[in-house]
């Protein structure tokens, strides 16, 4: 059974994803980053500092020891803004990303000039064609 688990965990295919797993985890902390560092606090400038978290609807008022039950809908608000930042910010870096792969394609190289000897052959078998025709 250990053996059969080594060849499972080390076919090639389970190996390529482990390490797309690890990549996708540090480039998520990337475009957290992008996000929370650099896109979040100019808008935060736009909309005035607004931060919807905070906002949430009483159902029960806290009670003794028993916390207060609150519907924290800022809460989900402000993960949707997030998530809709984080998913252009990913669109953005995606189509960079494919532009650059693009630019290299565009220019095909100029096919070669054929060798004079097939130039020459050309010729002839034109010029052969006209005295018959």
């Amino acid at each position: 059974m250990l053996r059969e688990f080594r060849e499972f965990a080390m076919r090639g295919s389970v190996v390529d994803m482990a390490v797309g797993i690890i990549i996708g985890a540090a480039f998520g902390k990337i475009v957290s980053s992008l996000v929370n560092d650099v896109l979040m606090p100019p808008l935060g400038l736009l909309v005035g500092g607004m931060d919807f978290s905070k906002f949430a609807v009483v159902l029960k008022e806290a009670a003794g020891e028993a916390p207060a039950v609150t519907l924290r809908w800022g809460q989900f608000v402000q993960h949707a803004v997030d998530f809709v930042l984080v998913a252009f910010a990913i669109f953005l870096l995606i189509r960079g990303m494919n532009r650059l792969r693009r630019k290299g394609k565009e220019a095909p190289a100029a096919p070669p000039p054929p060798p004079r000897q097939e130039v020459l052959l050309e010729e002839i078998r034109d010029l052969l064609a006209k005295s018959r025709g």
